[in-house]
């Protein structure tokens, strides 16, 4: 089981994103958030970290880096049960992450839009999003990663049942979603450039 402690979110499909965080905050728990989730979550009351007060580094080029950062996939990546990881953890101020809900920017949407230049398409390949749900997939027995809102409620009513704890089978079954929705991800990516290239 998966005790969790620290929660970085940050969405660009903010559906049911608040009623979520209400629940989990009732757990304790400290919220790490970027941009216009962090401001989402403020206005509702909770309180957040900015991901750049975390890291003490600041975004940059007009966001393109902010979560790019060892303080954020040393967190999401370190295994709990090395003594030689926590060890390094310790040493640089990584504090463990213990769940990752996020959601990748909108590159389907995007080029649906009639009109849409390869400009536009390219500033909406996710990077940083990837990163982060395939370094908590990795980590699934100590990281709880949620990419999907159907998977919110569940989530919460295990943890109500365990006193703020997520399972290794749920772990597991999210990391799962969580490879497939990337492999998916990148192939829509891939189609749509080799489209332009084409013609």
């Amino acid at each position: 089981m998966a005790l969790i402690k620290r929660v970085l979110i940050s969405l660009s499909d903010k559906s049911g994103a608040v009623e979520f965080a209400k629940e989990l905050a009732t757990y304790g728990v400290e919220f790490l958030s970027t941009g216009g989730t962090a401001k989402m979550l403020r206005e509702a009351g909770l309180a957040v970290k900015d991901v750049s007060e975390y890291t003490g580094f600041p975004e940059m080029m007009d966001g393109r880096v902010k979560t790019l950062h060892p303080k954020v996939h040393g967190a999401l990546l370190g295994l709990r049960n090395n003594p030689e990881h926590m060890r390094v953890m310790k040493e640089h101020g990584i504090q463990p992450i213990d769940m990752l809900v996020i959601n990748l920017y909108p590159f389907r949407q995007t080029i649906a839009k009639p009109g849409c230049t390869l400009e536009d398409a390219i500033e909406n390949i996710d990077i940083g999003g990837p990163a982060m749900l395939r370094s908590s997939a990795k980590n699934n027995e100590s990281v709880t990663v949620l990419i999907d809102p159907a998977d919110y409620r569940p989530v919460l009513d295990e943890m109500k049942k365990s006193g703020g704890s997520v399972s290794a089978r749920t772990n597991f079954r999210l990391a799962v979603k969580v490879f497939k929705s990337t492999s998916d991800y990148d192939r829509m990516i891939a189609d749509y450039l080799s489209s332009r290239l084409e013609g």
